[in-house]
């Protein structure tokens, strides 16, 4: 059986998968433009110990376009994002994270989960290594595609200045 975790760096911009203890690959993310924080509306990428509470989005095309966490039939292109100048495009995939630290990113203000705090597909023109999210963690499309094959619901994830 092998164990997988995963690490966020905030201050790195970087997703680390470890296997079995040790480093397999490095992801570079984009983490919130408000910085760190956990509480609910504040915009920030939630810090702490957390765990992947569902995998959404498993066989869908890459760039498939999700809306509250649901396929919404429509591929991802510049002309569609011309259409629709104001959204925050969620693509390809969603790691939907649960805190696991009541008091700090679990219940009450600072629930990660009631948040809809992600890790998901961006469009690929938007930057990495930049925090420019509005609390989720934005990868690569074709990263995540390869990440969510390596991941179930109940990995862990830890999320560091």
């Amino acid at each position: 059986m092998v164990d997988i975790r995963l690490q966020i760096s905030i201050a790195e911009q970087s997703l680390s998968l470890y296997e079995n203890g040790r480093l397999r690959h490095r992801y570079p993310v984009s983490t919130a433009s408000n910085g760190a924080g956990e509480l609910k509306n504040s915009g920030c990428t939630p810090r702490g110990r957390h765990l992947i509470r569902a995998c959404i989005g498993a066989g869908l095309p890459l760039n498939a376009v999700l809306v509250g966490r649901r396929f919404t039939g429509e591929i991802y292109t510049p002309e569609l994002a011309r259409q629709y100048p104001g959204r925050d495009w969620i693509l390809s995939r969603i790691l939907w994270l649960s805190g696991c630290e009541p008091g700090r990113n679990r219940l009450g203000a600072v629930d990660t989960m009631q948040r809809y705090i992600y890790i998901h597909g961006t469009p690929d023109s938007e930057p990495m290594g930049v925090p420019l999210s509005h609390g989720c963690i934005r990868m690569r499309n074709s990263d995540l595609v390869e990440l969510f094959g390596r991941v179930v619901a109940g990995t862990p994830v830890l999320i560091e200045d």
